[in-house]
């Protein structure tokens, strides 16, 4: 069976430039969607998070920030049934990168405050593009990506073609006008091929091993590119 680590951050706030905690979580479509995806499509996903702690969902991902309402409330529905997953993930130190056929980092503003930071998460990152198997970040999930290091100091996604949540994205949000940093600016800071496609919009980027999408809109299909691809492989051998 295809399996699939999930990673999801742990993360209940985001620390601004003024010292606001910023109450976040994980966004509920960058979870419920490709998590539905990879079951359906007879995935075996394991969730794990920083130390085991159990996620919590960005209240704001709920509601009109999420999408229009009838979105919204299937997405709600959704998490509510697949809370039982949520109460109980896996610690992320305890994951080996090469025990799965896909790692899938969701985002959500979370990321920014945990998972850029972990160096736990940061050395399976390393591992796993190195590795050569698939490997997804989706939305805010590329600030992960800022933790990983190669023995000599560099940063291993340097000239790796790839996206994430824009600066004109972010700043429809009003608190993200008191960000320490966007994702967007750093990413082009430390050496990746950043591009963006238009605002609100779906827009993935696949380059050698990796795959990442810009926004919680590229959640679908982000997810059914990596599902393709790895059933094309599996098909091929």
């Amino acid at each position: 069976m295809t399996s699939v680590l999930m990673v999801l951050s742990a993360a209940r706030h985001w620390t601004l430039r003024d010292g606001t905690l910023h109450p976040t979580g994980v966004w509920a479509e960058e979870f419920a969607v490709p998590y539905q995806l990879f079951v359906d499509a007879g995935f075996e996903v394991t969730v794990a998070t920083p130390g085991g702690n159990k996620p919590v969902i960005d209240q704001l991902s709920l509601g009109i920030s999420g999408g229009l309402p009838g979105k919204t409330r299937k997405i709600a529905a959704d998490i509510q049934r697949l809370q039982p997953v949520l109460d109980r993930p896996a610690d992320l130190a305890d994951m080996d990168p090469d025990d799965f056929d896909l790692v899938f980092y969701s985002g959500g503003h979370g990321p920014m405050e945990d998972l850029a930071v972990d160096p736990v998460s940061g050395a399976l990152l390393t591992k796993r593009l190195a590795s050569g198997r698939p490997l997804a970040l989706l939305c805010h999930a590329p600030a992960a990506s800022l933790a990983a290091e190669n023995p000599d100091g560099s940063w291993p996604f340097r000239g790796y073609r790839m996206t994430g949540l824009s600066n004109r994205e972010e700043r429809l949000n009003k608190f993200a006008w008191k960000a320490p940093w966007l994702l967007e600016d750093r990413l082009k800071q430390v050496g990746a091929d950043y591009s963006k496609g238009l605002p609100l919009r779906p827009y993935i980027v696949h380059d050698r091993n990796l795959y990442t999408g810009e926004n919680p809109q590229s959640s679908e299909k982000l997810a059914r590119q990596v599902i393709a691809d790895l059933q094309s492989h599996s098909a091929a051998h």
